[in-house]
């Protein structure tokens, strides 16, 4: 179902922005405006990843600098019948997580400094898990396009109300500019955050799976969301057309499920992974987690029972 709907709504979109060229030059404008669509997600294709992790200040992590994470980050990618993503490291305080890559072998998974200190290595195998979703439904490509092509209508809408075909300033060609001009940006605006929540939902469920403990995510839910209400992403504030990347929307003023949300409530999100939980009775259940070798020499992961989190 899931599936389904993404596909409706990204249909719409895709219509959406053909109309929008049509509106603004029949069939010449269709034409254009698709070129234009193409050349923009053959750029993102290639370049989205490198742009995002370079926009957060990530840096490229491995197992001689950061050991446990990236044996965990293995560990869960083999769980989940995935090549080895890249692993990135941002140095900022606020605990969240992303996922990017154009498919599954050319993927990278990002956690914040601020996301170690915060959970336990049961948490951010949740998190992890629910990245690696992301990964094999390739909602990292998806979101790259729906960002795109929403920014692409908001585009042409602005340059119709410049040099749309109706330059009378009667009729109603201007008023049918001047109606485009404000609803097809925002009616973009409200697919690409219904098809963001939708995957949201998604990669919880496979997340929770792939871990094999649906309710370490939701803990590690519920601590992101704390949170990220008290501590700023200055860099997602600064670039808030990104926010939908993150497992927990990184930018103030959010938590219901609104239409303007770019994720779905926490509070639903846990239910979700509550009603996951009883389906799967894992509740109690000895983890393989648990049953993981530990660094003899007492690396992080040791402490990770530790209310400071295994890196604090």
């Amino acid at each position: 179902m899931n599936y389904l709907r993404t596909a409706i709504l990204l249909a719409g979109l895709t219509a959406l922005f053909m109309g929008v060229g049509y509106l603004l030059g029949g069939r010449n404008g269709a034409m254009i405006a698709f070129l234009a669509a193409a050349a923009t997600n053959f750029f993102a294709y290639w370049n989205s990843d490198r742009m995002v992790l370079r926009t957060y200040g990530a840096h490229e992590v491995d197992r001689n600098s950061a050991p446990e994470l990236v044996e965990l980050v293995a560990a869960l990618a083999g769980r989940a019948g995935l090549p080895m993503p890249r692993v990135f490291v941002m140095d900022n305080p606020q605990p969240n997580a992303f996922a990017t890559g154009r498919n599954p072998q050319n993927a990278a998974v990002a956690v914040t400094i601020g996301l170690m200190q915060s959970l336990s290595r049961e948490e951010l195998a949740g998190v992890i898990a629910h990245e690696l979703a992301h990964i094999k439904h390739r909602d990292t490509l998806l979101m790259t396009m729906t960002a795109t092509i929403a920014g692409a209508i908001s585009m042409l809408a602005q340059f119709g109300m410049f040099f749309g075909r109706h330059r009378d300033n009667s009729g109603p060609g201007a008023i049918a500019t001047i109606v485009l001009m404000i609803v097809a940006p925002l009616a973009a605006m409200l697919v690409q955050m219904a098809i963001s929540r939708t995957r949201e939902y998604a990669a919880d469920n496979l997340g929770g799976r792939i871990a094999g403990q649906p309710m370490w995510l939701a803990g590690a839910l519920h601590k992101i969301e704390d949170a990220a209400h008290q501590i700023p992403n200055m860099e997602a504030e600064h670039n808030p057309a990104s926010a939908h990347l993150f497992i927990i929307n990184p930018l103030s003023g959010h938590g219901v499920d609104s239409l303007f949300a770019t994720h779905p409530s926490t509070q639903n999100r846990i239910a979700a992974l509550q009603r996951l939980a009883a389906e799967l009775g894992t509740s109690g259940a000895r983890s393989w987690v648990d049953a993981e070798p530990h660094d003899s020499a007492g690396g992080p992961w040791n402490r990770s029972r530790s209310s400071r989190g295994p890196w604090g």
